[in-house]
């Protein structure tokens, strides 16, 4: 009787092993590009706060502060842990994880700034990404960010998993 019950726990477990399924990312590339006049807003502010920052062929701005040495955001399905301040253009901070906290999301599931900002630096990296509305929210105001606004959101990549 104990052999029988060993061979069926064995084969179950093999069973179960076996039948794990394979989670797959679905995430795409966002196609999204900027219209001219969101990206003309951002280089004014950019320009009027002596700002010097690289233009994204999607449209968003972006300064490199720190590179980072450690390993790099690989597709949208990468989990990124971050540090990040996000600001309006009038100053003021919409969000933060504060000084002392991280937050882990998917790339994926986040606004398509970021899933175009972050794979530009590796983990221990930091980033300043100047986002205009149709890469951002867009329309639709969210808490504190009316709608139709210029983000900018400064980022510690903490890690990549």
């Amino acid at each position: 009787m104990k052999k029988l019950l060993a061979s069926v726990l064995l084969l179950s477990a093999f069973v179960l092993s076996c039948s794990k399924k394979d989670e797959k990312c679905n995430f795409t590339d966002s196609t999204v590009v900027a219209p001219v006049s969101e990206v003309t807003s951002v280089h004014n502010y950019l320009s009027a706060n002596g700002i010097n920052a690289v233009q994204d062929p999607s449209g968003f701005y972006y300064k490199i502060n720190t590179q980072g040495t450690g390993q790099e955001v690989v597709n949208l399905c990468s989990n990124v842990t971050v540090k990040y301040k996000g600001r309006l253009t009038n100053g003021t901070v919409f969000d933060s994880t504060g000084t002392d906290k991280t937050i882990t999301v998917q790339l994926g599931t986040v606004i398509v700034g970021w899933q175009k900002g972050l794979p530009l630096i590796n983990s221990g990296g930091n980033i300043t990404l100047f986002i205009p509305p149709s890469l951002g929210y867009g329309p639709n105001p969210s808490g504190p960010i009316p709608a139709n606004s210029i983000l900018i959101f400064d980022i510690d990549l903490v890690n990549v998993n």
